[in-house]
């Protein structure tokens, strides 16, 4: 089914292309910009749960941790400062991208790449040797621009760059690395909790330079994708790097789709206003709400919190980072799923299964905890606090291999050229508006609906799962440039806004 009730597309362009290894290389070193954003969404729970930071630079939520009984289980935590400190990143990553969409567009997604690596090192920098919370902030603002600027360039160097067969497996490589860096933030935390001397949470800020720097060599190392340098003009170096990606002498077919897309989007003066036109208002909904829907499921609440939503489960501390290591491990294992099977099951399915597990994993965690957690107690049995983990656990796994992945995926390959880099500005932007949100309000939302907040993002599964049944069309094995004949114009309901 291409969408809720129309039949498959027809038969598609199927170019030539061997798998190479410099298409491998490539789309392992440039999906490193995941590592670091993952690394940047785990770390910071964990940090936010040791008592030596907060300390320093949150003595009011110092002082409520440590006197149990005197606020509610699910309050300790309600701070302001604590969540702008989280979710400053992602504002700054959601006015960064729009530059990033200039700097893909006009100097390539490499080069985009590259920018990104260095406000990674800034800004990771900033924050290891912070000694007052502007310090802290300041170097979680750099942070943020590098994920705006990564977030913008790598999933679309990735789609442009795989062979349309593997194109999903390739590009889910991002996401495969954005749960890998939560999980080595979550293994990291767990051990500099344990430096005695209150210096632990420095390296864990020091250490996501590894992946700063190892996405900055990257994007030295790897080449352009074809259709950035055929867009940007050079046309035979894309025909040679399409020749070496491809591993074949015979891309003519390939080349002439991308130089005619390519003609199409230089027409295009201004992307800002083309993107606003009824042709492109399919990938751009859908876009929109893959991001909205994505942040609603609740999922980057628990990523960035799972050490303080542990502890507030009555966890201790130690046992809170170590369920955050087990979900972060989860998350990994369930990312491969999806490389695994997006390219064969297709993308919908996925997304609609998904949304039963997530739904009934919610529902069984905010019945739990409104039965058995009082809010002035840790109380809660070795039994039960092990059937709140599992349940979490199921909730990771699916978003991992469903709107985790697909939520980047889909709009990277639905966008035609001549809008693709403001496209995926708009899928970044929104996606970060939406995790700002999230991450500003969590705490003081868990405070407030104290176990109903399961509820309440259970009732937006519900609701994506209407969406991906009826609205959502299917892109497995499309050629990217062929998306809007083979897809947007054989959907039963978007093909009316088109002539």
């Amino acid at each position: 089914m291409a969408g809720g009730f129309a039949p498959a597309a027809g038969t598609t362009t199927a170019f030539e292309a061997k798998i190479t290894p410099l298409v491998v290389i490539s789309c392992i070193l440039a999906s490193t910009g995941g590592l670091m954003f993952g690394y940047d969404v785990g770390i910071s729970g964990g940090v936010t749960s040791m008592p030596s930071f907060l300390e320093k630079f949150f003595p009011v939520v110092y002082r409520r941790t440590q006197q149990p009984g005197l606020e509610s289980n699910y309050c300790k935590y309600d701070n302001q400062g604590l969540q702008l400190f989280t979710s400053s990143l992602y504002i700054a990553a959601l006015i960064a991208t729009f530059l990033a969409s200039v700097t893909t567009r006009r100097l390539g997604r490499r080069l985009t790449m590259l920018i990104a690596g260095i406000f990674f090192i800034v800004g990771t920098v900033l924050n290891a040797t912070a000694v007052n919370l502007a310090m802290l902030i300041i170097g979680r603002l750099l942070l943020g621009c590098g994920v705006g600027f990564a977030n913008q360039a790598v999933p679309v160097f990735l789609s442009e760059i795989a062979p349309t067969r593997i194109r999903g497996a390739l590009n889910i490589l991002f996401q495969l690395n954005v749960t890998i860096g939560i999980l080595f933030a979550n293994l990291i935390n767990y051990g500099t909790a344990k430096i005695t001397g209150g210096w632990g949470w420095r390296l864990s800020f020091g250490l996501g330079g590894i992946p700063a720097t190892l996405l900055t060599i990257g994007s030295l190392i790897v080449t352009d994708s074809p259709n950035s340098l055929i867009e940007r003009g050079h046309l035979d170096e894309g025909k040679s790097v399409l020749r070496r990606i491809r591993g074949i002498e015979n891309v003519e077919p390939e080349y002439l789709e991308l130089v005619e897309a390519s003609r199409v989007a230089k027409a295009v003066k201004v992307p800002v206003r083309d993107i606003l036109l009824r042709k492109n208002r399919p990938p751009l909904v859908i876009a929109i709400w893959l991001q909205i829907f994505q942040q609603f499921t609740g999922i980057n609440a628990i990523m960035f919190y799972a050490p303080v939503l542990f502890r507030t489960l009555g966890f201790g501390g130690d046992a809170s980072l170590y369920s955050a290591v087990i979900t972060g491990a989860v998350n990994v294992l369930s990312t491969l799923v999806s490389i695994y099977s997006v390219d064969k099951i297709g993308r919908r399915i996925l997304l609609l299964e998904a949304c039963v597990q997530m739904f009934l994993s919610q529902v069984v965690i905010a019945i739990v905890l409104g039965f058995k957690l009082k809010e002035n107690s840790d109380d809660l049995s070795k039994g039960f606090a092990i059937l709140v983990v599992v349940m979490v656990c199921t909730f990771v796994s699916s978003f991992a291999w469903s709107w985790g992945p697909l939520g980047w995926l889909i709009p990277s390959e639905t966008f035609p050229l001549e809008t693709r880099s403001i496209g995926q500005s708009v899928t970044v932007s929104v996606n970060m508006l939406f995790t700002f949100v999230i991450a500003q309000a969590f705490l003081s939302m868990l405070c407030h609906l104290k176990f109903g907040i399961f509820l309440f993002f259970s009732g937006w599964v519900f609701i994506m799962g209407l969406f991906a049944f009826f609205i959502l069309p299917e892109t497995k094995n499309v050629p990217i440039e062929e998306i809007t004949e083979k897809v947007w114009k054989q959907h039963w309901y978007w093909k009316r806004f088109f002539d």
